[in-house]
C-alpha cells in the first residue's frame, strides 16, 4: 500500500515538472515567434537593406566642373586627380585607436570629424581630409587592417592653374553650409560638396557643377572594396571663355606686385572702349584660390583676414576711393555743355582760389597764370576746375557724372560690387540734414570731398569718354562651351546708354587728355609711347586733408595709410580707340609718377600683341552693330 501510494506521489511530480517544462517551451516558442515575426515582418525591409549594405554598398562620384578658359584657349581653371581620406562608421571598429593611430601622420580637425560621424548615416562616408599627400596615401595603404573603415577615393581636385593670377575674378569654392543647403533645397548638393563661394565660381555654379555619377561595390565585413558591381560615371559641367587675356593679365599682376616688405595695393584694369570686354582686372593684393579648393585651412584663413592689406578685398569693384584730378575732365565737359565756359574761355591761377574765407590751393605753388580749358587739362590747374565748379554748383556737375555712370553700379555681376557716391545737395539734406555748402562745391569740382569711385567705375567712364559717349555694362564671359568644346551660349556688348553729349565738346576733352600724354608739360608724359598715341588723365586723389604748410612735405615723411592714392585713366590709339586702361596704386602719391609708368607697359604689352592698324581715322566709330538695352 505505501509502495502504491509513493508511485501516485512521484507520477503527481513528474506531471508537474512535465507541465512546467511545457509551459517554458510554449513561452520560449511564443517568443521566438515574436522576434522572428519583428526581425522577418515588422523589421524585415530594414535588416534587408542593412544586410544588402554589408555585401554591396553605392557610393557617390563628384561631378567634373567645368574648365575656365581665357580668350585665346588658355585654360585658367581645371581640375585634377586629388585623394581624399574617408571613414564609413559602420565599419570603423574602436574608432577612438583609429582616429588614435591616424592622427600620428595625419593632420586634421579630430572634433570635427567626430561631429559629422556623429550626424552622418552609419554607412555614409565622411570626410576626413581632402587632397593628402603621397606620403599619407603610402602610411593608409600600409596600416588598411589596422584602420577598419577607413579608406580612400581618387576624386576630381578643382585646380587654378596660374594659382594667384584674376583670382577676385575667379572667385574660389568653399563647402557648402548648412543654411545653404536648407535655402536652395537642391536635392544634388550633400553635405560636404564644394559650391562656388565667389566670383564667376559662385556667378556660373550652376553651369560649371557636373553631375554626380555613382558605383556599386561589393565590400567585405571590414568595409574593404572587394569589385565593382556597376558603375554611372559623372557628367562634366560646361566651360567658360573669358574676355580675359591671360598673358596680359599677368603683366598687370607683375607690376602691380611690389615686393614682401613693401607689398603694393590697389589695382588695374584694361576694358575694350567698344565693346565693354574685360582684357585685364586684377586686386592687389591677391591670393591663392588653389587654397580653398581643397578646404583652406584654419591658419590660412586667419593669415587672409587677418592681413593688413585684405587680399580677399576685390578693390576694383568695392574699393572706393576719391577720384582726384581724373574728375576734372566731368568738371570741363559740364562747364563746356552748360556754356558755363567755352574753349576759349581763360582764367588766372595765382596759386590758390578763394571763396569768403575758405582758402583753397593749387598743386602748383606759384600758380599757373592766365590759362585756358585745354592747357588747363594738360597740366591739371585745380583753379581752373575750382572756378568751373563754382560756377556750375554741385547738382549740374553731379548730373554729368551720372551721366558717365559714376555714382552706380557697372552691372559686371561680380558679388560685391559698391555704387561709389557722386554728392548732390539734396542727398545731404536727406542723409545728414545738413545744407550744402558751397566750399564744398569747389573741392567736389577736383574730385575729392564727398566723391566716391570704383576702379571699374572709372573704366567704364573712360571707354565712354573714348568712343564718343557710350556707356556700356562691363563683361568677363564671352562664351559657355559644353564638354565637347561646342559654344552653346554667347554673350555681346550690352549698351546701357548714350550720352546726349555735344560731339565737339567731347572731341575737345579727348584733345585736351592726348596733349596730357604728349605735350611737354603734360603731368602724364610718363605713359607715352612712340608707336601709338596714349590719351590720360592724372589723379592724386587726398586721403585726409593736410594742415596748412604740410602739403609740401616729402611723401617719405607721410605716414603710409596718409599718403594720397595714385591714378591713372587713359585711353589708346588716339585716333580710333580700342582700349582704356585704368591704374590705381593706393598711397602711392602722385598719379603721373607712379601710375602712369605703369599704365604705359601695360599699353605696349598689349598693342605688342594686338598691333593697331595703319592709316586709322582720327574719328570714333560709332557703335551701329550693337542693339540698345536700357540699364
Amino acid at each position: 500500500m505505501s509502495v502504491f501510494k509513493y508511485s501516485l506521489e512521484n507520477s503527481d511530480e513528474v506531471r508537474k515538472k512535465i507541465k512546467f517544462f511545457v509551459i517554458i517551451a510554449v513561452i520560449s516558442f511564443i517568443c521566438l515567434w515574436m522576434r522572428v515575426w519583428y526581425l522577418q515582418i515588422l523589421r524585415g525591409e530594414d535588416f534587408i537593406g542593412l544586410s544588402e549594405n554589408n555585401r554591396a554598398r553605392q557610393i557617390s562620384l563628384p561631378g567634373y566642373r567645368g574648365i575656365i578658359k581665357d580668350r585665346n584657349g588658355e585654360i585658367l581653371v581645371g581640375i585634377r586627380p586629388s585623394f581624399n581620406l574617408y571613414v564609413t562608421p559602420e565599419d570603423a571598429q574602436n574608432f577612438s585607436d583609429t582616429l588614435k593611430l591616424l592622427s600620428e601622420k595625419i593632420a586634421f580637425d579630430q572634433a570635427k570629424l567626430e561631429k559629422s560621424v556623429g550626424e552622418a548615416r552609419s554607412f555614409m562616408d565622411v570626410l576626413i581630409k581632402r587632397d593628402i599627400t603621397r606620403e599619407e596615401v603610402a602610411f593608409i595603404e600600409e596600416n588598411k587592417m589596422r584602420l577598419p573603415g577607413i579608406h580612400i577615393n581618387v576624386e576630381p581636385l578643382r585646380s587654378y592653374v596660374q594659382k594667384g593670377v584674376a583670382s577676385h575674378v575667379l572667385g574660389y569654392l568653399g563647402e557648402i553650409s548648412k543654411a545653404k543647403l536648407e535655402r536652395i533645397q537642391d536635392s544634388s548638393y550633400q553635405q560636404g560638396d564644394m559650391i562656388g563661394k565667389n566670383g564667376l565660381e559662385s556667378i556660373f555654379e550652376s553651369d560649371l557643377r557636373g553631375a554626380k555619377g555613382y558605383k556599386e561595390v561589393e565590400v567585405d565585413v571590414s568595409g574593404r572594396e572587394l569589385r565593382v558591381l556597376r558603375k554611372l560615371p559623372p557628367d562634366s559641367g560646361k566651360g567658360l571663355i573669358l574676355t580675359l587675356d591671360v598673358r596680359i593679365q599677368k603683366v598687370a599682376e607683375e607690376l602691380m606686385k611690389g615686393t614682401d616688405e613693401e607689398p603694393v595695393s590697389g589695382s588695374v584694369i584694361m576694358m575694350k572702349v567698344q565693346t565693354g570686354e574685360i582684357i585685364a582686372l586684377t586686386s592687389k593684393p591677391s591670393f591663392d584660390a588653389n587654397l580653398f579648393a581643397a578646404r583652406i585651412s584654419k591658419e590660412d584663413w586667419r593669415g587672409l583676414v587677418r592681413h593688413k592689406l585684405h587680399p580677399l578685398q576685390n578693390r576694383a569693384i568695392d574699393g572706393q576711393y576719391p577720384p582726384g584730378s581724373t574728375y576734372k575732365m566731368i568738371t570741363a565737359l559740364a562747364g563746356l555743355e552748360e556754356n558755363v565756359i567755352t574753349p576759349e574761355t581763360t582764367i588766372y591761377c595765382p596759386g590758390n582760389f578763394r571763396l569768403g574765407k575758405g582758402f583753397y590751393r593749387c598743386w602748383k605753388k606759384k600758380g599757373h597764370g592766365i590759362i585756358a580749358l585745354h592747357d588747363a587739362i594738360v597740366q591739371s590747374c585745380d583753379v581752373f576746375f575750382y572756378t568751373v565748379g563754382h560756377r556750375l554748383g554741385i547738382d549740374r556737375l553731379a548730373r554729368y557724372a551720372k551721366i558717365f555712370g559714376l555714382g552706380g553700379f557697372t552691372g559686371i555681376g561680380l558679388k560685391g560690387e559698391k555704387p561709389g557716391l557722386v554728392p548732390t545737395s539734396q542727398w545731404k539734406l536727406r542723409t545728414r540734414k545738413e545744407k550744402w555748402l558751397e566750399g564744398e562745391t569747389i573741392i567736389a569740382s577736383i574730385g575729392q570731398g564727398y566723391n566716391l569711385v570704383t576702379p571699374l567705375q572709372q573704366a567704364r567712364m573712360m571707354a565712354a569718354l573714348a568712343n564718343g559717349g557710350t556707356l556700356l555694362r562691363p563683361y568677363l564671359v564671352k562664351a559657355i562651351e559644353n564638354q565637347d568644346g561646342k559654344i552653346i551660349n554667347e554673350f555681346f556688348p550690352e549698351i546701357v546708354k548714350r550720352a546726349e553729349i555735344n560731339p565737339e565738346n567731347l572731341e575737345f576733352i579727348r584733345k585736351g587728355m592726348r596733349g596730357v600724354v604728349n605735350e611737354p608739360r603734360g603731368t602724364g608724359r610718363r605713359a607715352r609711347l612712340k608707336s601709338v598715341t596714349v590719351s590720360g588723365k592724372t589723379g592724386t586723389a587726398q586721403v585726409v586733408r593736410m594742415k596748412p604748410g604740410e602739403e609740401e612735405q616729402d611723401e617719405e615723411g607721410i605716414p603710409y595709410q596718409f599718403r594720397d592714392h595714385a591714378w591713372f585713366l587713359s585711353f589708346a590709339p588716339y585716333e580710333n580707340p580700342e582700349i582704356a586702361i585704368i591704374v590705381l596704386v593706393e598711397h602711392g602719391g602722385h598719379g603721373g609718377r607712379v601710375a602712369a609708368p605703369i599704365a604705359k607697359k601695360l599699353a605696349k604689352v598689349y598693342f605688342d600683341y594686338y598691333p593697331p592698324p595703319k592709316g586709322q581715322s582720327a574719328s570714333v566709330e560709332p557703335l551701329n552693330q550693337m542693339a540698345y538695352q536700357p540699364g
